[in-house]
């Protein structure tokens, strides 16, 4: 671009929208598989498995500006509840985001609990209740903030002040979800489930959500619907296709796929585990997926190739993520190893 104000505009112009969009729809990963509270607190539990760590790294619009960094920590422990096949899960997420030239930074604290209803004698089939709260602070620092007060003519002067009455850089919320999971057996393969699920995130409408002291933005209700399926199609490898569809105030987003999974090594002591596959975000990006289990460790790694209409700005660039997860049955008194029905997805 021959000018450099044009290229400054388009930069701000991307991370403004992107922001705001962020805002409105919350922190997102496109490896929703690797943040299940972050979806809906009725998922917390739904594993094959007693305890689950998960974290997970995203970084996006690296060719545009200053890079969006999102960390994701969530972790998990279920056990029974009585002689029933009922289970308990207490769990908990951290998330820390930072965004943008003047490092818009949020960081949410919030422990959860889901009891897990089991609906069948038979075979596994439960209804599970969950929630999640906790406090969120968001802080931008000011020093790098520039406004269009602080151009003199056709330059740009720092000693010019903002012109902004930022009272205060930081501010500080407490936050609360529910949601309701359905999940149940579909063949004699206890693998092979299917599940549903729905969340109401920021059920307490959050308000004063601004740097700003006289005035008041509360938050917007987010509506997230999920559900997926996982079969196995031999011996050897199965498939596995979810999907989750979101919705906050006018806006709305959709993301699903599938990942083809081949066991690898010996089948009555499973160890290894190759997935491959792509999800879309609707009008957003295609991200294709690739995860390796080693249990009870697994990594696994996608890139989101932007087709929005940001994609002239990207260059098609948008956001690679990196987790890690820690999963696997205890060998205690309440682990749900042996348990005839068990919750897992």
């Amino acid at each position: 671009m021959k000018n450099p104000f044009t290229k400054i505009l388009l930069c701000f112009g991307l991370a403004a929208g992107t922001q705001l969009t962020t805002v409105a729809q919350d922190i997102h990963f496109s490896q929703m598989f690797e943040t299940p509270l972050l979806r809906n607190p009725a998922l917390a539990g739904v594993f094959s498995g007693d305890v689950r760590l998960q974290s997970v790294y995203r970084t996006q619009w690296n060719s545009v500006t200053t890079p969006y960094q999102t960390v994701s920590i969530n972790g998990e422990f279920k056990m029974p509840v009585g002689n029933s096949d009922d289970f308990l899960t207490v769990g908990g997420q951290i998330l820390y985001d930072k965004a943008g030239t003047v490092s818009l930074t949020s960081t949410h604290i919030l422990p959860a609990l889901n009891y897990h209803k089991s609906l069948s004698d038979v075979r596994n089939t439960y209804l599970s209740f969950g929630f999640m709260g906790g406090w969120v602070q968001r802080r931008i620092d000011v020093s790098k903030m520039t406004t269009n007060n602080q151009f003199d003519g056709a330059n740009y002067n720092p000693n010019l002040g903002t012109g902004e009455a930022l009272t205060n850089p930081t501010y500080a919320y407490w936050d609360a979800s529910v949601g309701m999971s359905f999940l149940t057996q579909i063949s004699e393969n206890e693998d092979d489930n299917f599940f549903v699920g729905f969340a109401y995130h920021h059920l307490n409408r959050p308000k004063k959500l601004t740097f700003y002291s006289e005035t008041e933005v509360e938050m917007m209700p987010k509506m997230v619907a999920s559900a997926g399926v996982r079969i196995n199609v031999s011996e050897s490898a199965f498939i596995t296709i979810e999907a989750d569809h979101s919705r906050q105030g006018p806006y709305n987003q959709t993301i699903a796929g599938t990942l083809y999974t081949w066991k690898l090594g010996d089948p009555d002591n499973l160890k290894y585990l190759f997935h491959i596959g792509s999800y879309v975000r609707w009008k957003d990006a295609v991200i294709p997926v690739a995860k390796l289990e080693f249990r009870p460790l697994s990594i696994s790694a996608s890139y989101d190739a932007n087709i929005s209409p940001l994609k002239a700005a990207s260059s098609g660039r948008g956001g690679f993520e990196m987790s890690l997860t820690y999963q696997k049955y205890i060998n205690n008194f309440y682990s749900s190893r042996d348990a005839v029905r068990c919750p897992k997805f």
